[in-house]
């Protein structure tokens, strides 16, 4: 498939996950044959659903031309695929975008193929270079993404130092907004999570000046004291009014010609760098929920950075207290977030048996990325039982967890996840270094796990439903395993009624617009 990186397995953590394979495809192959515990009224698989007419016809389509060609790659670029739940900015960006925008600022390239500040002395190139020179361009792309990766090197690695390498290219959120947001609506997707870092260099400033405090009553409060937390939420949203309009001009959208960027709605989640000192994870945290809670703009928070790290690993059950008592200070903000991006052999095997319910059941996510670690968990089926009662959805990117963690196919615990009744949404994760897309997502799940088109329709469903959109959905109660029924109020879509309801809850309203996205795609290949 194209855009799907084959990871070389000759370095010493290669080496450590391919021995493990086997041990991984073994416990997800039994999870799937045992199944759910019988009788168990809290979760359950997702039940077959009857298919339209034209649903019938669209998928006979899909089938007849599911040979990787021109008009299957159409296909799922064309299919409304709602929004991307799982999205870091600077890794969304096209890679040879991020090339131009290092030019633009008259960056520099270093030795190690790393963006650095002008002037560019001994054994530098400027980044200007590498538009003109396509060798060197092409050496730069290799460097900040995974085409053509390298052997000798785990994905993992590689994964991880390209943002280290492009980051100085970073520096115009608006700009890489509007690139990632043109992806997206050439994608046919509606609606976009992104994550950033607000008031980055405040916030690592005040977490310094007051220091780690174990209480969090007493910690809080000293980041509030004076203000300051307040001025950083106010740093935040002058960030985020600076991005906007940059996004703006860059996409034309008061233009007589906008970009078609300028019609997916938007949202910010907070990122927090897990593998800092704890301080800073904490105003971190703090700050992205408050400013959730005084800016529309912004939706949740979310910890980043490798889960493998060694102060991630050291401090995972600290974090999770920690978003267990700022979500009772902010109890109106969102959390989402990385958790068992994880495999045998990449960390001890008791690291393996308690990130995902910790996540859910301390942390309060109500969202998870990931989750490739599931049945390593301790008693996992109660969890994803659980997980599935209290419709905690699982953040899948499917191309990102064959690159970094080489699991994929069999190994993966996407089809138990679904058998289980949890939801599933579909993403990107960090699109630009992967080389890859939304469409090219919905395409690996169909063709390796045997999807029909009503399937796929649904998880874009899920990818609306789950969202941290505000209002009303336009469907009934646990859509993922009672299927996706419209609630009373539009059981006629075109009525005045549903009209009225979609008009005072946006989650509704995006979710109707794409169910009339449907039927316009399955005319075209439905005939």
């Amino acid at each position: 498939m194209r855009g799907v990186i084959l990871v070389h397995r000759t370095s010493s953590r290669g080496h450590r996950l391919l021995l493990t394979a086997g041990l991984a495809t073994a416990a997800v192959a039994s999870s799937l044959a045992a199944g759910p515990p019988a009788g168990a009224a809290t979760g359950g698989p997702v039940p077959p659903r009857p298919a339209t007419a034209a649903e019938v016809r669209t998928g006979a389509w899909m089938d007849a031309h599911s040979n990787g060609s021109g008009a299957s790659e159409r296909f799922f670029r064309e299919l409304p695929k709602g929004g991307d739940l799982h999205n870091h900015l600077s890794g969304a960006v096209r890679t040879e975008y991020l090339v131009r925008l290092a030019a633009d600022d008259g960056l520099c390239i270093d030795s190690t193929m790393t963006a650095v500040a002008p002037p560019c002395g001994p054994g530098t190139r400027p980044a200007a270079d590498a538009l003109t020179d396509a060798a060197f361009r092409q050496s730069v792309v290799r460097a900040w993404s995974m085409q053509d990766f390298p052997r000798g090197e785990s994905g993992h690695d590689h994964f991880f130092a390209t943002f280290g390498k492009f980051g100085a290219a970073t520096a115009h959120r608006g700009k890489m907004l509007a690139d990632v947001a043109g992806t997206a609506a050439a994608q046919n997707q509606s609606y976009l999570e992104t994550m950033v870092s607000p008031a980055s260099a405040g916030a690592r400033q005040l977490a310094a000046d007051v220091g780690w405090d174990p209480d969090p009553a007493a910690m809080h409060g000293k980041l509030l004291a004076g203000g300051r937390l307040d001025q950083l939420v106010t740093d935040s949203r002058q960030e985020a009014d600076t991005a906007d309009a940059e996004f703006r001009r860059t996409a034309r959208c008061a233009s007589a010609d906008p970009a078609p960027a300028c019609q997916v709605t938007v949202r910010w989640i907070s990122q927090v760098s897990r593998n800092s000192a704890p301080e800073r994870v904490f105003t971190q945290i703090a700050l992205g929920l408050r400013l959730a809670e005084r800016d529309h703009r912004f939706v949740a928070v979310n910890l980043v950075q490798p889960e493998d790290g060694d102060v991630s690993l050291r401090d995972y059950r600290l974090h999770m207290r920690m978003l267990n008592y700022l979500h009772t200070v902010y109890p109106r903000a969102h959390i989402t977030l990385h958790a068992g991006e994880l495999v045998p052999g990449l960390v001890k095997p008791e690291d393996l048996t308690f990130h995902i319910d910790d996540a859910v059941r301390t942390g309060q996510a109500e969202r998870i990325g990931h989750g490739v670690d599931l049945v390593h968990e301790d008693d996992w089926r109660t969890l994803a039982l659980d997980m599935a009662r209290r419709q905690v959805a699982v953040e899948v990117p499917l191309t990102s967890n064959a690159q970094i963690l080489q699991v994929e196919g069999e190994e993966h615990p996407f089809p138990v996840y679904r058998k289980y009744g949890v939801p599933v949404v579909l993403s990107t994760d960090d699109p630009g270094v992967s080389r890859g897309d939304i469409g090219q997502e919905y395409a690996r799940a169909a063709r390796t796990y045997g999807l029909g088109y009503p399937e796929l329709k649904d998880l874009a469903r899920a990818s609306l439903e789950y969202s941290f959109l505000p209002g009303r959905s336009l469907w009934r109660p646990d859509p993922v395993r009672q299927g996706f029924r419209p609630v009373v109020e539009c059981r006629v879509p075109q009525s005045a009624r549903c009209s009225r309801f979609t008009a005072g809850n946006p989650k509704a309203r995006l979710e109707l617009r794409q169910e009339e996205s449907f039927r316009r795609f399955e005319s075209r290949y439905s005939g």
